[in-house]
Parts: C-alpha cells; structure tokens; sequence
C-alpha cells in the first residue's frame, strides 16, 4: 500500500564533492584531487566525493567524503553550487551539490574507494572526471567574486608570514599583479593585521615585518561583509 506522500516519480540519485583550495609560496594556489579506484573513470583525477547517504544533510555528505577519501577535515566548507546536467554521470541520473573550502595544506592519502590523493598547482591539473572540470571553473570564478567580500588568508597562510606573503596569495587568485605600497596600506587600513615582533634598529623599509592575523577583527569583517577594491 502507498503512504499518504509516496510518489511514483522517478528519484535520480544525489553525491557531493569538494573543491578545496590550498596554497603555499612556492607553488600558489592548488586544488585536492583524488585518484578514482572503481568505474566508471577509474585512475583518473576528481574531487573527493560520493553518494549521499538517507541520514544525512549535504554538508555532512561532503565532510564525511573528504574525511574517508582523503583523510581530511576542514572547520569551514561553504556550498558554491549545484550542477544537474543531464548524463553527467554514466551510471544513472546524478545531481551533485559542490562545496568549497580554504585550508593550509597538509599531508592527504587515498582511502576508500579513492587510489591516491594529491594537491595539484591550479595550472596544472589534470583532466577531470565526470563534469568536474566545469565545477572546478566555477569555484576558481566564485573564489574570485568572494576574495572581495572575504577577507581570504587566515585559512591559506602560515600563523606568522609577511606582506609579500599575502600580496602573493591574492594575485595567485586573482591572477593580477598589485602595487606593493598600495596593496599594503588597503590591507593595513582592514584592521586584520598584526605586527609580530620588532623591526631591527636603522632597518631599512624592505625588511620584511611579520604578521598575525587580529582573528576578532576578521571574523568581525566576514561577518558584516565587507568591500574589498583593488
């Protein structure tokens, strides 16, 4: 017998993947990638992700994903789109919600039904599997919009690091190059920085000072939104 709010409608099935981005200095910025163990695609490059479980919400899909793929956990992901075309998937009609999040890197292995897992430099990813190539456009293009409106770097950079640090971060995601003074004296004037230590005596203006983020101010900044122009 039918329940009251059964329906005979097709349900096409639902995954998550996660886009996450890291960066270091001599590298840039790069995306987590795993190695695909199983059909179809098997040993091509993807985001970490699976099929969603009945019990849970997408969020939890997608920490539950990267945390048996990769072995990762991140304390932020935020949910940048939906993509629903049609074969997209060719084991049968798949609609997957995609998150993105900012972490340092750190040390990544395959598991479950992933091979290998690898942080790859944005310039040099492989092709992807299933659609993934177009996820991964859309979420470099929704880290652009957001560096505006985000104060990006507390997720990316070492505790202590250097204005030329942080300039390299942004014009690794903005693929653009800033003025040194200009772009020091817009980040100064956010209030999110903190001078650590003390400059050496008669130094001159090129010695790099080192900073802290001011997290009550940052997170200050992310939660009222904020306009960032360069």
């Amino acid at each position: 017998m039918e329940g009251l709010f059964t329906y005979k409608y097709p349900h096409p099935a639902v995954t998550t993947d996660c886009v996450i981005f890291g960066y270091d200095v001599k590298e840039g910025l790069s995306v987590l990638l795993v190695k695909r163990g199983i059909e179809p695609f098997k040993d091509h490059w993807a985001f970490p992700g699976g099929f969603m479980r009945m019990d849970e919400d997408a969020e939890t899909g997608a920490r539950r994903e990267l945390r048996e793929e990769t072995g990762l956990e991140t304390s932020y992901i935020e949910q940048f789109g939906c993509f629903t075309e049609v074969g997209r998937d060719p084991r049968e009609r798949v609609i997957t919600i995609a998150f993105y999040a900012l972490v340092r890197k750190s040390e990544v292995k395959g598991g479950d039904d992933a091979a290998d897992a690898h942080w790859f430099p944005i310039g040099k990813v492989p092709a992807l599997a299933f659609d993934h190539d177009r996820i991964l456009r859309v979420a470099l293009k929704t880290l652009k919009e957001r560096i505006h409106f985000i104060p990006i770097g507390f997720e990316l950079l070492p505790e202590v690091f250097t204005m030329p640090q942080l300039q390299a971060l942004y014009e690794s995601i903005l693929e653009v190059k800033f003025d040194r003074r200009n772009f020091a004296n817009k980040m100064l004037k956010l209030g999110i920085l903190n001078e650590v230590g003390d400059r050496p005596k008669n130094a001159g203006s090129r010695i790099p000072v080192n900073y802290t983020f001011n997290k009550d101010r940052y997170d200050q900044l992310k939660s009222k939104g904020f306009r960032l122009e360069f």
